[in-house]
Formats: C-alpha cells, sequence, structure tokens
C-alpha cells in the first residue's frame, strides 16, 4: 500500500496513525506547516485568498477542523496535550500567511509601487484664449455701468437679422454674396447665419418694456475671403441702451468711457458722421492711436487717429417692431468686433493667427 499523503492523513483517526510520542506528533505537524507554507505559492487575487482560507479553517473539511475532530478529540489524554500546542502553532502560522496574502494582492490591485523620490510630472495648466479675455474685459466695462449681458442663436432668421433693423430686402447686405443662407423646409433662404448680433437687440426689446441697457457677444458670419483682416467667421459685441430721457451727450460719455477703460486714459475720441440703417444720426468711432499718442505711426497709417467702431441714436424705425413708442423713448446703439479690438490692444498684424491654435503664440497671452 503506497504511502499517504500528509494532508490526506487528517482524514485517519488518530488511532490509525501509529503515533507514540510527542516527537512523532511534532515531526508530523511540521510536515503540515510545510504543506501550508507551499500552499502560499500562486495566490494572486482575492478568490485565491479565499480558496487557501476554506482549505485549512474550512469547518467541516478544512485541514484545521479535521486535525481537531480526528485527532485530538479521539486522542489519548497524554497526547491531547501535544497536539494542542502544535494545531496552536499551525493556526497562528496560517493566520499570518492570509493577513500576508490579503497585503499582497492589494498591493497588486493598486498597481505598481509609486517611487515618492521621483520628479513630479509636469501637468500643463491651460488658459483662456486672446478673443475670451477680450470678451471678459469688455463685458466687465459694460457691467460697471449698469448693462447686463445677453446671448441668442448664431442661426437667424431675414426678420430679426435684417427687417426689424431696418435693413429692406434690395440692401446690398443682403445679397448672397455677402451673407451665408440657409434653405429651410419648403422655404429657400428661410434661415442664415447671423451677420451682425443686433438681432438679440430687438428680440430682447419684444420681451422687455425699457430701461434697457445690454451688451451681446458672440459670433458671427459674413462671406468674407480669409486674409490678414478678414475672416467668414469672426466676434462681436453689440450694445444698446433705450429709456425715456437718453440723448446724444449720453451716448457720447458712454463711448468716451468705454475707450479710456479699454485703451487706456491718455486715449482721446473723435464722432465721425457715418450711416447705419438702424441708427440716426450715426457715427464712427475713432480713438487717437494709443501707440504714437496721435502724432502719427505704422499702426495709424499717420493719422494719428484708429477707427473703433460704428454707433449712433436707435433710427425711430426700429422702434416700430417692437411696439416702442417713438415719441417718448430714446436709445443709442453700438457694434464693435471683438477681433480688432485685440489687435489694436496687443500689437497684431494678422487676425489670422487667433485661430491656428499655435502655442507660441497663445503662451504670449496668459
Amino acid at each position: 500500500m503506497r504511502e499517504l499523503d500528509v494532508l490526506q492523513k487528517v482524514h485517519l483517526r488518530y488511532d490509525q496513525l501509529g503515533l507514540s510520542s510527542e516527537e512523532d506528533v511534532s515531526r508530523l505537524m511540521k510536515e503540515i506547516l510545510v504543506k501550508a507554507d507551499e500552499g502560499k505559492r500562486g495566490i494572486e487575487s482575492p478568490a485565491d485568498v479565499e480558496s487557501y482560507r476554506l482549505k485549512w479553517f474550512g469547518r467541516k473539511h478544512g485541514i484545521c477542523s479535521l486535525i481537531t475532530d480526528n485527532w485530538l478529540k479521539l486522542a489519548p489524554p497524554e497526547a491531547k496535550r501535544w497536539i494542542g500546542s502544535t494545531l496552536n502553532e499551525l493556526r497562528f502560522k496560517l493566520e499570518d500567511n492570509l493577513n500576508y496574502f490579503k497585503d499582497h494582492v492589494q498591493i497588486l490591485e493598486m498597481g505598481p509601487p509609486i517611487d515618492l523620490s521621483l520628479p513630479g510630472v509636469e501637468r500643463a495648466i491651460g488658459t483662456r484664449h486672446l478673443i475670451r479675455q477680450t470678451f471678459e474685459e469688455l463685458e466687465r466695462i459694460f457691467l460697471s455701468i449698469g448693462f447686463t449681458v445677453v446671448e441668442g442663436p448664431e442661426i437667424e432668421t431675414p426678420y430679426y437679422n435684417f427687417e426689424a433693423l431696418n435693413i429692406p430686402e434690395h440692401h446690398p447686405a443682403r445679397d448672397n454674396m455677402d451673407t451665408f443662407y440657409i434653405d429651410a423646409p419648403g422655404k429657400p433662404r428661410g434661415l442664415l447665419l447671423r451677420t451682425h448680433t443686433s438681432p438679440m437687440q430687438i428680440r430682447t426689446m419684444e420681451k422687455q418694456k425699457p430701461p434697457v441697457r445690454i451688451v451681446v457677444p458672440g459670433k458671427v458670419y459674413r462671406r468674407d475671403n480669409p486674409d490678414a483682416t478678414h475672416n467668414f467667421m469672426f466676434h462681436q459685441i453689440e450694445g444698446l441702451a433705450v429709456d425715456t430721457d437718453i440723448t446724444f451727450c449720453d451716448f457720447k460719455g458712454t463711448v468716451e468711457y468705454f475707450v479710456r477703460e479699454f485703451l487706456g486714459a491718455k486715449v482721446k475720441t473723435r464722432l465721425r458722421p457715418s450711416y447705419f440703417p438702424f441708427t440716426e444720426p450715426s457715427a464712427e468711432v475713432d480713438a487717437s492711436c494709443h501707440v504714437c499718442g496721435g502724432s502719427g505711426c505704422r499702426v495709424c497709417k499717420n493719422s494719428g487717429w484708429i477707427e473703433l467702431f460704428g454707433a449712433g441714436m436707435v433710427n425711430p424705425a426700429v422702434y416700430g417692431f417692437v411696439s416702442y413708442d417713438p415719441k417718448r423713448l430714446s436709445g443709442f446703439a453700438f457694434g464693435m468686433g471683438v477681433d480688432r479690438l485685440a489687435f489694436l490692444r496687443y500689437g497684431m498684424n494678422d487676425l489670422q493667427v487667433l485661430f491656428q491654435n499655435d502655442v507660441r503664440f497663445l503662451r504670449q497671452f496668459p
């Protein structure tokens, strides 16, 4: 009959083992401890740890339970002391093994250990784009004098983009060569990409009774060929103020305040007569060159002045589209290109660098 493995012997009764002394019991328990250490190999997961625990500590078929039932309980009184002491040693050893396995598996699940002595990984922190910075500066200036910021859709109807702003159907701005039209279902040229942010002036006045003081930032679209000073998409911010007692003096004071805040306290302004369908009278707002102080340089083309934006008093015809009383109300409106203002403030000479995502350029404006 072949020799039984030591772990198979735990199924035998004590009187079947042929043990006659404390040394025999101690030798047998040492062999079991060797088997316990051999079982440590290949434990890499929580399931392996649980399998090891059940094998040795299981209530019915665990090896420690079998030793207790088959050896300790059935041994003569003098042998119970030997078996009990060595069984306790086995239990302590197995518990140490289980604690080690749990820590080992937890480390494996966490991944390789972190070497805290290594240098840290630099994580680049993004910044706001130059256009966004300019938008926020413009909004800050107008918020400080009581304006609020509103935004609207970039896809508009011809009514809000043109007609309600006193731009009739025959106006050149409504030509296909100037505007991106979108064919709506069953209605050619039923929608368009807005050519300015002014439609929100009409939408706001439709919903709100005077007084109205708003600025409207956003993207606008026109069919321009991209070059150093033009693009088919650019940015604008427009403003509107309507109340019962607004005069041209209020308009001029607001313009001068804005220019000083944005370009500096020493910059002067002037108004040149102009024409816009939705303002009357209309003016072009110029600022003295902030580079040369008005003496003439390359930036201002030796004129001493830089054109900033168009503005004027709201044309009374516009009030008719929003059911405002033109005899009782007055106001002013303005619209400026945010890209152009960024050009002037930061001394750029090519619009396209704003949209090329060249980090060497963007890092200049943290």
